[in-house]
């Protein structure tokens, strides 16, 4: 398959984006949500500050704290066995009965904005900040759907009772409307469709599980945006393949001649994350026709492979135009890139059942 990246590569990095907290350096910009909106591409960022921190024998969590709204550092002690420091991302409080766990970083989504789709600049603020409870360790991983005027932003909202998905609305990427938590935990990779079928409404899901059950890709439906049910197993993961650690959404499913096209993340049980493709029903969603049996995209380029959590690329949005899709992605849990590749090429490359 025919991929070109871009000369650009990668479009944004940390190093692009001025920390928005005092004393907070930004450890990454990433997994954005792709919109087109009055001649620009926006992403919608998800930026990760974490606490400057001189000291080598401790580790700093912030946590949003709701009643004070300001941003709340707990320390932990790297000698401390309760703790398990093993993922740069994630801190493991072993001791408590389920297990607890602290981010190393607090994120929120900000917007980037650009004429080309290449060269972006950002907003000096957040566009969406924790305001609540449930967003105690931040707001991650935003994805858009466009339906009619109407701009739905959906991302992973993370607390110590776990991740679950929140929603809020604009029209003009100021004034935004919340509409609370539409997934409850354990659940992320929300995927809504553009455009009602057959009188419902649409979305990918992903429940985290744990007792019986694997990381897999699920179908709901809706009619309201709001209120989601007949829940529906979609694909699971292949054992020894390069999906076979978990799945998830990844872009905003695309209307084809031929199905609604999805460009998914798969890992390994390495953590090695790719790109692929599944065909669904353009009547009945809940049917796959075809699904890759390769990636059709991998990491292959150094921003790729480098990166605060590297071998990754994690498939974010696209913007077709004929037979183009500009695929957004991040890369290594740290920037943005972006590719052009074959719709045709694409559909071409799957294995229909």
């Amino acid at each position: 398959m025919n991929i070109y990246r871009y000369e650009q590569n990668p479009l944004i990095t940390p190093a692009d984006v001025q920390p928005y907290h005092e004393g907070f350096k930004v450890i990454g910009a990433f997994n954005a949500g792709v919109a087109e909106y009055n001649g620009e591409t926006l992403l919608l960022l998800r930026v990760a500050e974490q606490p400057i921190n001189d000291d080598p024998d401790t580790v700093l969590a912030p946590m949003y704290n709701s009643a004070t709204g300001r941003i709340d550092l707990v320390e932990l002690d790297r000698n401390d066995e309760r703790y398990d420091f093993s993922d740069p991302r994630v801190v493991r409080d072993r001791s408590q009965s389920a297990t607890f766990a602290y981010l190393t970083s607090i994120s929120y989504i900000r917007i980037a904005r650009s004429t080309d789709g290449r060269h972006f600049t950002i907003d000096s603020k957040p566009f969406i900040y924790p305001s609540n409870e449930q967003e105690v360790f931040g707001v991650e991983d935003p994805r858009v759907t466009k339906i009619g005027y109407d701009y739905y932003i959906y991302f992973s909202v993370v607390s110590p009772v776990g991740i679950g998905e929140s929603m809020v609305s604009t029209k003009d990427f100021i004034n935004v409307t919340h509409h609370g938590m539409i997934f409850s935990p354990d659940n992320k990779d929300v995927l809504i469709f553009p455009e009602k079928i057959g009188g419902k409404y649409y979305a990918l899901h992903r429940p985290t599980m744990k007792s019986v059950g694997m990381p897999e890709i699920w179908i709901a439906e809706s009619d309201n945006l709001l209120y989601w049910g007949n829940h529906k197993h979609l694909i699971g993961l292949r054992e020894g393949m390069w999906d076979s650690g978990r799945i998830g959404g990844g872009v905003v499913p695309i209307r084809t001649e031929r199905g609604w096209l999805e460009l998914y993340h798969g890992a390994t049980k390495e953590h090695r994350y790719c790109m692929g493709a599944i065909l669904l029903d353009l009547e009945n969603p809940a049917k796959v026709i075809a699904r890759s049996a390769s990636p059709v995209l991998e990491p292959d380029a150094p921003y790729e492979k480098e990166g605060f959590f590297g071998d990754v690329v994690f498939s974010c949005g696209a913007i077709v135009e004929g037979d183009t899709v500009k695929m957004y992605y991040g890369v290594a849990d740290t920037s943005m890139a972006c590719a052009e590749l074959s719709m045709k090429e694409i559909l071409d490359s799957l294995v229909y059942e």
